[in-house]
């Protein structure tokens, strides 16, 4: 019979615990500039030994060169200085610059800016019930989405009253609002701009899916006009707005603050991360001392306020890791891609999350979160810092080209050809190769469909 025993035996593993001071490290990571604001705000309301410092005079500059890793009574000190405070006093005395652009409130949303004309068109009260239930009833496009019955019959009102509010408000600005189809938007948009136009109005009541299709020959033929006249007609058409609600869509603005700015220095590009906004911490130790002397004996006090004092600690330690990673990572992109900014997106080079991280000798997953949701003011305008990474494809002379700049290429190519004869995708693929660059047409097809651009034949120009 097989014996059951009891072993005690002793085995090593290797495990990974978060603490919390990392798991928090790494949150600080993700967190955009703005978003560091905030939260910084809320740690200091949460905590009693934090505080926020007023600021002194540093460069950004110096700020950005003279840290290293710091130990704690270094970071502490560190954090009783202050920096930026050139930019704040340049910020304080460019506000008499500012004009009235910066005191605007936001703009009027879609359904507030036809109120305003219907309170001004409508004949009574009964017109601007219907007119104002109308409005209300249309989409962020502009579109109306109840049928007229239905308006006529929650309303109590006639049919023909309704259908005729609605007429009115067709006349509105912008030009299209009210429709029920596309049709009907871009008609109601040729009845305001293009009434000498009979031949569009025929052309879009009685062949919209030809044309939508470019289908010239057809609709040409059929009403005995010149193929050319017809093209001009889609070009005309194609000029309209097909969502003239979206314009006042959007109840408030979105900014965006970029979490860092890259300025040109004696020939290099050097990036200043935008944290001088945010609140500065330091650790108020008069007031750590007096809640020891208060805490006595008590030893559950006395750890509730050692977690307190190693939780602000923490905190400073990861929002200094957090701006040092940002600079390392962004500073990284600047060197690799400045060629981009000095010559445009023909030069943007191929370069992914990981070469980064082994350049800057940091976790992949780090330069992740680093870059996530982030964005960089440079020379050449504001990027989200994920633009900066793209898949490359093999050339001629073994150097690998960005994809975007293939599409950039194809883009500038497609633009100089002769609209009457128009390049197929076979004639890209040969023109990219004398520049170099080896791509099948396969490839070629699928990056001119991301640009938008549509085949030869639909580009072909009579």
């Amino acid at each position: 019979m097989r014996q059951i025993r009891q072993e005690i035996n002793i085995e090593q593993q290797q495990k990974l615990f978060l603490t919390t001071e990392l798991r928090q490290a790494i949150s600080l990571l993700q967190l955009t500039g703005l978003e560091l604001n905030e939260y910084i705000l809320n740690k200091i309301a949460e905590n009693p030994f934090l505080e926020e410092e007023l600021k002194s005079k540093t460069t950004a500059e110096n700020y950005n060169e003279q840290w290293t890793t710091p130990n704690l009574l270094d970071l502490v000190e560190h954090f009783q200085e202050d920096y930026f405070s050139d930019w704040k006093e340049e910020k304080e005395e460019n506000k008499e610059q500012r004009n009235y652009e910066h005191y605007l409130t936001e703009r009027p949303s879609l359904y507030e800016h036809l109120e305003c004309q219907l309170h001004l068109e409508a004949k009574n009260t009964t017109d601007l019930l219907i007119g104002k239930y109308l409005i209300g009833n249309l989409d962020t496009n502009g579109y109306l989405r109840v049928t007229l019955h239905e308006v006529a019959r929650q309303l109590n009102v006639p049919y023909a009253q309704v259908e005729r509010t609605l007429k009115l408000i067709q006349t509105f600005h912008p030009p299209g609002v009210g429709a029920r189809t596309l049709q009907e938007c871009l008609s109601l948009q040729l009845d305001q701009t293009a009434r000498n136009n009979p031949l569009a109005k025929i052309i879009l009541h009685n062949f919209f899916p030809e044309l939508a299709a470019k289908k010239f020959s057809r609709i040409a033929l059929a009403l005995s006009v010149p193929i050319r006249e017809v093209q001009e007609v889609y070009d005309l058409i194609r000029s309209l707005n097909p969502k003239p609600g979206q314009q006042f869509g959007k109840d408030s603005n979105n900014f965006i603050w970029p979490d860092a700015t890259v300025v040109k220095d004696q020939g290099k590009y050097i990036v200043i991360v935008n944290d001088y906004e945010c609140a500065r911490l330091r650790i108020n130790y008069n007031y750590v001392n007096e809640m020891r002397k208060a805490a006595g004996e008590s030893e559950d006090l006395k750890r509730f306020l050692e977690d307190k004092l190693q939780s602000a600690l923490g905190l400073i330690r990861g929002i200094e890791q957090r701006r040092l990673n940002i600079y390392k990572v962004f500073q990284c992109i600047v060197d690799v891609q400045s060629d981009f900014l000095d010559k445009g997106i023909a030069y943007l080079k191929p370069l992914t999350m990981n070469q980064v991280a082994e350049l800057v000798n940091i976790h992949e997953s780090t330069v992740s979160r680093v870059v996530a949701n982030k964005y960089m003011q440079t020379p050449r305008g504001l990027f989200a810092v994920k633009y900066f990474f793209n898949s490359g494809v093999d050339s001629l002379n073994r150097d690998k080209v960005c994809s975007k700049s293939i599409k950039y290429l194809i883009a500038e190519i497609i633009k100089q050809e002769d609209p009457s004869n128009p390049l197929r995708d076979q004639d890209l693929v040969e023109i990219l190769k004398q520049k170099g660059i080896n791509i099948s047409r396969r490839t070629v097809n699928k990056y001119r469909q991301s640009l938008g651009i549509p085949s030869h034949l639909l580009r072909r120009r009579y």
